[in-house]
């Protein structure tokens, strides 16, 4: 599920086209009508679908129909990448164990948004990436696996917002499979 560029989705493409991933991407869900992202899975022949909260009575309600949909496709797994809107708690526990977050930083450090302006500002010298389970709560359900990258003397947030998401490409595939494999 995504709400933008899709980055953290291609790198899960490409580690299902390059290897002998155990998963295959069964669709791309979007909650925004122009996330270029839809036209990169379109253009790998994946399903894609637009769920917007506007075209829905509320959060629960767009939700029921996310999962409708991607229950319709067959996903087992569900992997927010890059997907800019809290789910309900409905939707939470309905997928729970099943869906997965990439969120740049270190959890519990920093849940929520501009972690690296954050982890600047108090001055840290270590930043990175996690793979979580979903849960109601933000940003608080168990790691997967966790990336550190190091903060230079001479980072901005935009530099440093670069290296992590480099992490998160090879992380994000990396803890799905960790996550297929074990269970």
């Amino acid at each position: 599920m995504i709400s933008g560029r899709g980055s953290n989705m291609s790198a899960l493409i490409e580690a299902v086209e390059a290897t002998d991933f155990p998963a295959q991407i069964v669709g791309v869900i979007s909650n925004k009508p122009d996330a270029t992202g839809l036209e990169t899975a379109k253009n790998h022949g994946l399903n894609t679908a637009v769920h917007a909260l506007k075209s829905y009575a509320d959060k629960t309600t767009t939700d029921r129909a996310i999962t409708a949909n991607l229950e319709q496709w067959g996903a087992e797994i569900v992997c927010l990448a890059g997907f800019m809107r809290i789910v309900s708690d409905e939707f939470a526990k309905h997928w729970q164990g099943r869906l997965i977050n990439i969120h740049p930083s270190l959890l519990p450090k920093y849940k929520g948004l501009n972690t690296h302006q954050r982890a600047l500002d108090a001055g840290d010298k270590v930043h990175g990436a996690t793979v979580h389970h979903v849960v109601p709560e933000l940003d608080a359900g168990p790691v997967i696996v966790q990336q550190e990258v190091p903060i230079l003397p001479d980072d901005n947030v935009e530099t440093l917002e670069n290296r992590v998401l480099q992490a998160e490409h090879l992380l994000y595939p990396a803890a799905l499979a960790k996550l297929i494999r074990t269970h």
